[in-house]
């Protein structure tokens, strides 16, 4: 039987993930825009296809930078083909992760987790990692899903990321979803 609160979304479905409807409804630069600003390291981490990390590399701007992160090649691949000789390529550095951890070890200031928390099956040991690499100020925005993450299970998620080292700034409002932005203190 699968766990399907753990359960990665397959490359297969990658298309899904970045759709002119859901552009709409979940607006990249608008989501962003109050986080990212002109020279900061950002994360974003399960990036898929890179349906964020594109407006986050706009928002850093040509002195900032933006890790993608995912656990599947594929998705990295999808990336790579949407940014290859545009002026993004070299502000963008994608990297995979490994199921158990992000691996990377530099300062940054910002981190996006959206739609990701409720498939990693280690929430402790991630938001740990995710602690050790937030500069002292940084910021993580956490964004859940509205049926497949309890209110419940959000507020759990807090108290992990709590517990790492990461203060509860605001939940700000986003139709339908379960949202936190967490500070390294």
């Amino acid at each position: 039987m699968t766990d399907r609160s753990t359960r990665v979304c397959p490359v297969e479905k990658a298309g899904s993930l970045d759709t002119k409807i859901r552009r709409w409804f979940q607006n990249p630069g608008k989501i962003l825009s109050p986080f990212v600003t002109e020279g900061m390291t950002a994360v974003d981490l399960g990036c898929g296809p890179g349906f964020f990390t594109i407006d986050m590399a706009m928002l850093a701007g040509k002195s900032g930078r933006v890790i993608a992160v995912d656990l599947q090649e594929g998705m990295l691949e999808k990336l790579r083909e949407k940014i290859t000789g545009t002026e993004l390529e070299g502000r963008i550095t994608l990297h995979k992760c490994r199921q158990d951890s992000i691996g990377l070890d530099e300062k940054i200031d910002f981190l996006l987790a959206f739609y990701l928390i409720h498939e990693v099956p280690e929430k402790d040991g991630l938001f740990r990692e995710i602690s050790s690499i937030l500069r002292p100020g940084g910021t993580m925005l956490i964004v859940e899903p509205p049926f497949h993450v309890s209110e419940t299970a959000f507020k759990t998620t807090l108290q992990s990321a709590e517990k790492a080292g990461l203060r509860l700034l605001r939940r700000p409002k986003m139709l339908l979803q379960k949202t936190a932005v967490m500070e390294k203190a």
